[in-house]
């Protein structure tokens, strides 16, 4: 909701949510501020209003879907001559952040889906393939292409296993067999987003090469439609927060997947991994999403500017500016060091723009839960209640430390250790 329909729902001028990232101020290009304005429209129009039900229901939001669908946000890092919106990889990061400002498990799990195109267009288009792979990569990309532009396809991107694969620590236990026109898939992902809900899940698994041991360098990059024989979804889902992205467990039984079905050659997705980290940042947008909207959300409360609620101002008193000014602080400095990174995404960084990556990411989801704690204990007591946001954006924000690949504690430990070693150096 806007703020002057908050203020005054009779209002003649509607006034729109200030840019996260103002265009001027941050440079942006003219595709990111149009991509920006429209991902704010439809979730300040359409998407807050809903994220309340989602989180009380643990539902997916399947309207919210064909919003994006009908607005063309499903194809959004789709090149435009393939009817895509064309987004690179900052142009996307930024259209995220402003959709998790307004519904978190909507911008999280369009991120799962958006990464099906994202890892397989631009990012791929930067990688090492043969003339051959190259000719077969664009041709199976281009169909994936068309189900999501024409038919509105969900892709998801399930990445946990329970183990250590997820982190880049050991293969995938998740298996697939060479067998004539394809692969037959075994394993199982925990926490699958969209679970029973995409059209195809973007599997990560290890292909299995007779006589040899399983290397993460054998890893497939594999779509399987989610109404294959032997596709099970199973468990439950009633988790803190991101309740509306339904991650429930997924099981593949003898799954056969034809050669079409392949997202990327074999040894691709291993090059991307160690070649373009950046990849592993995008689930930091919805998180700096949430921490604009914890201190919008503080300073229109201050100033008694919450629909439904009296219009009492209490920002006169010295602790609430001093709070709102704290906050402010900490937003600000988690924005300019994420926008650095992402700015300097690209294939084979260097030294700093990797460490600054995993602080960029440490920063968004340490920083996203820091403001939620500090918008409620300034707010009081009253915004505890679930009738408004803040409690939601408090549990949705309070899990993003432990979100694999890059979880808090991954990007501290790499940022120490890669700090003080260069390749291949040791203590013996």
């Amino acid at each position: 909701m806007t703020r002057a329909a908050e203020i005054d729902p009779t209002a003649e001028t509607i006034l729109p949510d200030p840019p996260m990232f103002d265009p001027d101020a941050w440079r942006l290009t003219d595709k990111e501020a149009t991509l920006t304005a429209r991902a704010r429209a439809l979730g300040a129009g359409t998407f807050a209003a809903r994220a309340p039900e989602w989180d009380r229901e643990a539902t997916f939001p399947t309207e919210n879907y064909l919003d994006l669908h009908r607005e063309g946000f499903l194809a959004v890092c789709i090149p435009e001559a393939q009817g895509g919106l064309g987004a690179d990889y900052r142009a996307y990061m930024l259209t995220a952040a402003e959709f998790g400002r307004y519904c978190g498990a909507t911008a999280l799990t369009w991120n799962m889906h958006v990464c099906s195109t994202l890892w397989t267009g631009p990012l791929a288009d930067d990688l090492d393939m043969s003339p051959e792979e190259r000719e077969a990569h664009e041709a199976r990309r281009a169909g994936h292409y068309r189900r999501i532009v024409e038919d509105g396809a969900i892709y998801s991107q399930p990445f946990s296993e329970g183990g250590a694969a997820a982190a880049g620590a050991a293969p995938f236990s998740t298996r697939a067999e060479r067998v004539p026109g394809g692969w037959r898939i075994n394993g199982k992902k925990i926490f699958a987003s969209l679970s029973g809900h995409a059209d195809c899940y973007g599997i990560l698994c290890g292909e299995i090469r007779p006589g040899e041991r399983a290397s993460r360098r054998d890893t497939m990059y594999v779509a399987v439609p989610a109404n294959a024989e032997g596709v099970k979804v199973v468990g439950d889902w009633d988790p803190l927060g991101m309740r509306g992205t339904v991650s429930r467990t997924l099981i593949f039984e003898d799954v056969f997947v034809p050669e079409e079905a392949a997202l990327m050659p074999r040894g691709v997705y291993h090059q991307a991994a160690t070649r373009w980290p950046h990849m592993f940042m995008t689930l930091s947008p919805t998180y700096v999403g949430i921490a604009q909207a914890a201190c919008d959300f503080t300073v229109r409360y201050l100033r008694g500017e919450i629909p439904g609620l009296p219009p009492v101002k209490r920002r006169m008193y010295p602790t609430k500016q001093l709070a709102v000014a704290e906050m402010r602080v900490k937003l600000e400095q988690m924005k300019a060091l994420w926008f650095q990174a992402i700015s300097e995404a690209r294939p084979d960084p260097h030294k700093e723009q990797i460490l600054r990556a995993y602080a960029a990411q440490h920063v968004a989801m340490e920083t996203s839960n820091d403001l939620c704690r500090l918008a409620i204990r300034t707010c009081g007591g009253q915004s505890m209640l679930k009738s408004l946001p803040l409690e939601r954006l408090y549990r949705d924000s309070r899990c993003g430390s432990l979100m694999l690949p890059w979880t808090a504690e991954i990007c501290l430990d790499r940022i120490g250790r890669e700090a003080l070693y260069e390749p291949g150096e040791t203590d013996d």
